[in-house]
C-alpha cells in the first residue's frame, strides 16, 4: 500500500495504529536523511537481500505476515518505491506500507525526468523511479473532517444530525443552534489532528492558532528542501494568494493577482506542486451538467481550495471571535464556507465540479452519486436566493439537489436543505 497525504494529517499515526492492531510488530524505515537506509536499494531491488539488510541496519526481525514494514517518508527514496513492485511479484509474504508527505510531489518529478532521461541508462537508472503499477493499492488520508471533529468534541449531536438529514426533519432549534456553533468552531480550528487535540485539551484558540502556525511553516520548509529557490518563490506566491482568491466575488483562480506580471505558464507548475503535496485541491469547472460530468470538463477554469479550512483563516490571520460572531465581510465568509464544503466532499470520497454557463450563472458544486448527477449550492448564511440553482436544475432536470446554509433541514419545492453542519452526511 502507498499512502499519500499532507504533512501532518496523521499519516504515520494512523499506520502505526493499524500495524498495533493486526501484526505481531512494526519494523519502521524512514528515508528522511537516512543515507544508510536508502543504499540498502542501490545495488539491486531484490526482496531476499532488502530484508536482510534491513533486519541488520534496525535491529529487528521481519517475520513473513506477522511483521508491518512501514517505509516511511518514502518519496526521499524513489528505489524503495519501486521495490514494492518486486515484494509484490517475488515475496507478497512480507507486508508494506509506504507513506510520504511528498510522495505525490516525488512520483510527479520522478515522471518528468525519465521522459527527459536518456534511452542508454542502465536498467536500474531506469526503474530506479518507476510507479509500481498495480502492484500496490493507493489510499489518501485527508485532515479530520467534520464528521471525525465532532467524535472528538460533541459525539453526542452526531446521531440528530444523521436522523435529520435522512428524514428532513427540522432539528429542535437549541441542537441547531449549538450545532452551529460547532461548525464555526470549526472553521477556526480545522481538521490538522494537531489544531484538534489543542483545541480539545485546553479550549484556547491562542494554541491552535500555535499549533496552525507551525503546520504552515512546515508546508513553506517543504517548498526549500525540495525545490529551487527559483521554484520555492513560484510555489509559495501561489500559496499566498489564496485567501484572496476565495475572498473574490468571482472566486476563480487566476494568476493575474499574483503579481502584474504572473502568467499561468510562470506560475502554473507551482500550482501543480501544492497539488500533489496535498496542499491544496483543484475544483473544475464544466460547462453543461449532464452524466458523466468528466465529459464535459473546461481545463481552463477552475478553482482552488486549501486542503484545511482552518489552515485558511490561519492564513487569513482571522480571529476566533470574529468566526464565532460571524462577524466577517461577505466575501471572506462565502471563501471559508466554499472551502469547508469542498474539503468535505472530497474527504467522501466524491470528486466535486462547479458550472457556470455563459458568465450568468454560477453552481458551487455538482457531483456525481452512483449514476445520478447531484447540484449542490452552497451559502454561508440564511440567504437562499438560488437563481444559479433554478437555472441549472431546469436546463439539466438532476435527480438530487441540495441547498447548503444556515438554514434548518427541510425539503421543499424538490430541493433538500441541508445545514452547513450536516455536509458529511453527503455521500
Amino acid at each position: 500500500m502507498l499512502v499519500y497525504g499532507a504533512r501532518q494529517v496523521g499519516k504515520t499515526t494512523n499506520i502505526f495504529k493499524f500495524a498495533t492492531d493486526n501484526y505481531d510488530n512494526v519494523v519502521l524505515c524512514n528515508f528522511e536523511r537516512n543515507e544508510p537506509l536508502q543504499k540498502v536499494f542501490d545495488k539491486d531491488l531484490d526482496p531476499k537481500r532488502i530484508i536482510m539488510e534491513l533486519e541488520v541496519l534496525t535491529g529487528k526481525t521481519i517475520t513473513k505476515g506477522s511483521t508491518l514494514l512501514f517505509f516511511d517518508e518514502i518519496q526521499d527514496c524513489s528505489k524503495a518505491i519501486t521495490s514494492v513492485k518486486y515484494f509484490y511479484e517475488q515475496a507478497q509474504e512480507y507486508h508494506i506500507i509506504a507513506a510520504g508527505s511528498l510522495l505525490g510531489v516525488a512520483l510527479n518529478k520522478k515522471k518528468k525526468k525519465n521522459e527527459k532521461a536518456d534511452e542508454n541508462k542502465n536498467d536500474i537508472e531506469k526503474k530506479g523511479a518507476s510507479y509500481p503499477v498495480g502492484k500496490v493499492t493507493p489510499m489518501t488520508v485527508y485532515q479530520m473532517t467534520f464528521q471525525e471533529f465532532l467524535m472528538e468534541i460533541n459525539p453526542q449531536i452526531m446521531e440528530s444530525i444523521k436522523t435529520c438529514f435522512e428524514t428532513n426533519e427540522p432539528m429542535s432549534a437549541p441542537l441547531h443552534d449549538k450545532a452551529l456553533e460547532l461548525y464555526r468552531t470549526y472553521l477556526f480550528v480545522g481538521g490538522m489532528p494537531k489544531a484538534v487535540l489543542e483545541y480539545s485539551n485546553k479550549k484556547s484558540p491562542d494554541f491552535v492558532r500555535a499549533a496552525q502556525s507551525e503546520i504552515l511553516s512546515l508546508y513553506y520548509s517543504d517548498t526549500g528542501k525540495y525545490c529551487t529557490p527559483s521554484e520555492q518563490i513560484k510555489i509559495n506566491a501561489v500559496y499566498d494568494s489564496i485567501p484572496y482568491q476565495l475572498a473574490k466575488e468571482n472566486k476563480k483562480f487566476q494568476y493575474q493577482p499574483i503579481g502584474s506580471n504572473a502568467r499561468a505558464a510562470t506560475y502554473e507548475e507551482g500550482l501543480h506542486w501544492l497539488i500533489n503535496a496535498g496542499v491544496v485541491q483543484k475544483i473544475n469547472k464544466v460547462n453543461h451538467g449532464w452524466y458523466p460530468l468528466s465529459n464535459f470538463i473546461d481545463g481552463l477554469s477552475y478553482k482552488v481550495y486549501m486542503n484545511d479550512v482552518g489552515l485558511l483563516n490561519a492564513k487569513s490571520n482571522i480571529s476566533f471571535n470574529r468566526i464565532m460572531t460571524n462577524d466577517l465581510a461577505t466575501g471572506t465568509k462565502g471563501g471559508l464556507a466554499e472551502n469547508y464544503i469542498a474539503a468535505e466532499l472530497v474527504a467522501n470520497g466524491l470528486f466535486p465540479f462547479y458550472w457556470e454557463s455563459d458568465g450568468k450563472a454560477e453552481l458551487d458544486f455538482v457531483v456525481q452519486i452512483g449514476d445520478d448527477v447531484v447540484a449542490i449550492e452552497g451559502k454561508s448564511a440564511d440567504n437562499t436566493q438560488a437563481k444559479s440553482l433554478n437555472l441549472f436544475v431546469k436546463k439539466y432536470e438532476p435527480k438530487h439537489v441540495i441547498r447548503i446554509s444556515t438554514k434548518n433541514f427541510g425539503f421543499e419545492g424538490g430541493i433538500k436543505s441541508v445545514p452547513l453542519y450536516a455536509v458529511w452526511c453527503i455521500r
